[in-house]
C-alpha cells in the first residue's frame, strides 16, 4: 500500500521556521519526483516546491523563494521541506505527493499555522 505521510506542522510566530517531512512507503521512492503542495482555508490546492528524481533539481513558487528549501533522503524514503521567514500568508495545510500529483497517494496533510 502506497502511503505518503506528512508531519512537522504546528504554530509558529511570523518570522520563525519549521521543517515539514514527508515519509513515503509502498512504492519505489528513488524513482519519483516530489512534490509540497498545501491548501489554505478557502482556496484551491497550491504547488509549493518540487525536488526530481534523477539530479535533485529543485523548483519554488515565487511566494517562497529565497525562504523555503526542498530536500530529500532517499535511503530514508523521506522528503523535506525547511520553511523560513514563515509568513501569515503560509498558513495552510502541506500536503506532499508524487509528481504529477495521483489522487489515491493524498495524505491527511500536516497543519501549519503562522500567527502575525
Amino acid at each position: 500500500e502506497v502511503q505518503l505521510v506528512e508531519s512537522g506542522g504546528g504554530l509558529v510566530q511570523a518570522g520563525g521556521s519549521l521543517r515539514l517531512s514527508c515519509r513515503a512507503s509502498g512504492f519505489y521512492f528513488d524513482d519519483y519526483a516530489i512534490g509540497w503542495f498545501r491548501q489554505a482555508p478557502g482556496k484551491e490546492r497550491e504547488g509549493v516546491s518540487c525536488i526530481s528524481a534523477s539530479d535533485g533539481s529543485t523548483n519554488y513558487v515565487d511566494s517562497v523563494k529565497g525562504r523555503f528549501t526542498i530536500s530529500r533522503d532517499n535511503a530514508k524514503n523521506t522528503v523535506y521541506l525547511q520553511m523560513n521567514s514563515l509568513k501569515s500568508e503560509d498558513t495552510a495545510v502541506y500536503y506532499c505527493n508524487t509528481l504529477p500529483p495521483t489522487n489515491d497517494y493524498w495524505g491527511r496533510g500536516t497543519q501549519v499555522t503562522v500567527s502575525s
